[in-house]
């Protein structure tokens, strides 16, 4: 009876940790067991036997019948007079075996304790580690938590059984905003042990949290007649998915992207309005970059393949196309593509200019500070900053609108006519070359001259008639 009152005591631990019962019956067996090493030194003629459907447990020792006097181990040894006295109806002989039921009640309270602490901790261990096994199968799948508690770092979030997700600020969309008790979705990225309890991180902003996405929405995928070759993002910005479709009479990318874009629209706001270009992937290497590089429209393109390595001409217009907000564009293709690319203007199609200058050789007049920035959004030469508007400019670098419009000026002046530029050089030059406005200056100065001359004698005259009347 008191066997059976101990493994009620034990029932509360197997309803809250959710343990199957033949786990919890080998774990009781293993502490009782421990139990008796502690208080006889072995548990080798013990038997601990446990029944899984009632829950009854009982403990009987197991020992061997040797005549009096000649007792060498009492742990796996009895005499056959204390054999007798255990059970005298048994009739035991020497060579025997006699089984001993033990009282649980004799380990003791402390002892009883004892074992309630070291089932505990290994029902803590046999929780964690169904876990750990549990998520590392699941690794890249995607699930649904609900919001338990925002932390500034990360968030806490529970599974449908309850189980603790994490999902740092680094994995999450720079745009999301979640409330407390809000079901999201995302990815198991890793799931990893720390101060030996398992971890599970959330993500989404890794690529296969779109690719989850698209067989959910895309049926072909989950088919298998489109495979995703592959994905690369730049959360909340943009991303791009190659896709590749083994059936001809299927077009990977309208399947994709749906009757007026109903099935890719539901992924767009999913990932807070991320653009996501859909491209057809091929193993022509030369057209995958051009595809990479959408919405812009590449002119040519010098390939290196040994070092993995392309130089694309565009117009001037779709420069910025191809490297897009904060060169997230180019980036991405880059990454898709496993080619470094560098963009190059064609700028004798740019009216009035046939030639062009890096922005390094103004670092005379323009501090190498500003340059840099340029530099940084694509901007590398002076026709490059000379072809957008200052507000474009201004949107697309850190500077402001003062610093711009000077730089402007400067590099405008490199290009404007040579006349507009010097005047006074211009001028001296004419002058140089026939003399001819000077010419016309002393004809104009010589009837001048001649003016004043026939004014004189005018003047003379009534000088002298005036004083013939005062004569008179």
């Amino acid at each position: 009876m008191a066997s059976i009152n101990l493994i009620d005591s034990f029932q509360d631990f197997k309803e809250a940790e959710a343990i199957d019962r033949p786990t919890l019956m080998k774990v009781l067996e293993d502490v009782f067991k421990t139990l008796l090493r502690k208080k006889y030194g072995s548990d080798e003629n013990f038997d601990v036997i446990v029944n899984d459907q009632t829950g009854d447990l009982e403990i009987f020792r197991r020992r061997e019948v040797v005549p009096d006097g000649e007792l060498e181990d009492e742990l796996a040894q009895l005499q056959l007079s204390e054999a007798q006295r255990i059970d005298p109806d048994a009739g035991y002989d020497v060579g025997e075996e006699v089984y001993e039921e033990v009282n649980v009640l004799d380990f003791g309270r402390r002892a009883i304790l004892a074992a309630r602490q070291t089932l505990a901790a290994r029902i803590g261990d046999l929780k964690k580690n169904a876990l750990m096994k549990k998520y590392a199968d699941r690794v890249n799948e995607l699930i649904s938590g609900e919001v338990y508690q925002i932390w500034k770092k990360e968030l806490l979030l529970l599974d449908d059984e309850g189980n603790e997700l994490i999902m740092p600020k680094s994995e999450q969309i720079p745009t999301d905003f979640f409330k407390k008790g809000e079901t999201i979705r995302a990815v198991i990225k890793t799931v990893e042990m720390r101060n030996n309890n398992p971890v599970i991180i959330l993500s989404r902003t890794h690529p296969s949290f779109l690719a989850k996405l698209l067989e959910i929405e895309v049926p072909e995928i989950m088919d298998g007649l489109i495979t995703v070759k592959k994905i690369v993002r730049e959360p909340g910005e943009r991303a791009k998915v190659a896709v590749e479709s083994y059936d001809d009479r299927i077009d990977p990318v309208g399947a994709c992207v749906g009757m007026k874009g109903s099935r890719i629209h539901g992924i767009v706001r999913e990932l807070r309005n991320e653009n996501i270009d859909i491209i057809n992937y091929t193993n022509n290497t030369q057209l995958l970059i051009q595809r990479a590089l959408t919405p812009a429209r590449i002119n040519n393109m010098e390939m290196n393949p040994e070092r993995h390595h392309v130089n694309v001409y565009l117009d001037p217009e779709q420069v910025s196309l191809a490297i897009g907000k904060k060169g997230t564009n180019i980036k991405l293709a880059q990454e898709l593509t496993g080619y470094t690319i560098d963009v190059f203007r064609d700028v004798q199609e740019v009216a009035g200019a046939e030639f062009d200058f890096d922005l390094d050789e103004f670092s005379d007049e323009i501090d190498s500070w500003v340059i840099d920035e340029f530099k940084r959004v694509g901007f590398d030469t002076a026709l490059s900053v000379l072809e957008h508007s200052v507000e474009e400019l201004e949107r697309r670098t850190d500077l402001e609108i003062e610093t711009i419009r000077e730089v402007q000026d400067v590099l405008r002046k490199e290009f404007e006519p040579e006349s507009e530029k010097e005047p006074e050089t211009t001028t001296g030059k004419e002058s140089e070359a026939g003399n001819e406005p000077e010419a016309g200056a002393e004809e104009e100065s010589k009837v001048e001259m001649d003016g004043k001359e026939g004014t004189e004698p005018e003047a003379k005259q009534s000088d002298a008639n005036s004083a013939g009347d005062a004569k008179e």
